[in-house]
């Protein structure tokens, strides 16, 4: 990872607001020269700083995804295997290590409860898998 500087974290800051901003556009908004945010985008892409650009959908708009978070016990060594697993599929939409009782925290996003149950019953049945505690998520709140 590259040390940050002001200016790549007010690029950054700009991106996490509208990451479809083109580079002129933050050039302007940032009062910089075009080819300075675009050397420092570059470098910020190649250092996998910026690691993707992605999308925040409004849930009423995409047919009300089913969304949920999973809590997940591993047993031994497997984590790492466990970890592999889940982020192939496509419905786990973020993946974090945490410690205490759970070893693994799954945010996951599915289009319909038949989909949901799927996804559910793949990953209790993954290897390594000693336990696990699904909280639907039933709205947004703020």
């Amino acid at each position: 990872m590259i040390r940050l500087d002001d200016i790549d974290r007010k690029i950054i800051a700009r991106l996490q607001i509208d990451g479809r901003a083109t580079v002129t556009t933050l050039a302007g908004v940032l009062e910089l020269a075009r080819g300075t945010v675009q050397t420092r985008l570059t470098r910020l892409i190649d250092s996998r700083t910026i690691k993707r650009f992605t999308i925040d959908l409004n849930t009423l708009e995409a047919n009300e995804l089913v969304r949920a978070v999973m809590m997940i016990e591993v047993r031994g060594n497997t984590a790492n295997a466990v970890q592999k697993a889940l982020k192939r599929m496509p419905e786990v939409s973020a993946l974090h290590r945490t410690c205490g009782v759970w070893d693994l925290v799954v945010e996951l996003e599915t289009t319909s409860l038949y989909e949901f149950d799927s996804v559910l019953s793949r990953i209790r049945e993954l290897p390594g898998v000693s336990n696990s505690e699904t909280c639907p998520l039933l709205r947004r709140v703020s």
